[in-house]
């Protein structure tokens, strides 16, 4: 999968869980301090990136991932393992 559909993918579930207009989200934007995500929204987040990409992560390391490139980075990782 190409890095600009696991982008594409991650900001349309950003959007869904957190209610961010997909066009305010950038690979720069942080989860908590520019998205505004609270700790139960970022395991939200984490469940919601696994079902849509079809991967398990492990939940410490996922929420350590602060932005959403390295979200993406993250992810692609995981599906270049699968």
């Amino acid at each position: 999968m190409e890095h600009k559909e696991i982008e594409a993918r991650v900001k349309k579930v950003i959007s869904e869980v957190l209610g961010v207009d997909e066009e305010k989200i950038t690979p720069e934007s942080r989860f908590v301090e520019d998205l505004g995500a609270e700790s139960v929204q970022s395991l939200e987040l984490v469940a919601a990136f696994e079902d849509e990409f079809d991967i398990e992560m492990e939940e410490d390391a996922a929420l350590q991932v602060k932005t959403v490139g390295k979200a993406v980075e993250f992810i692609q990782r995981h599906l270049q393992e699968k």
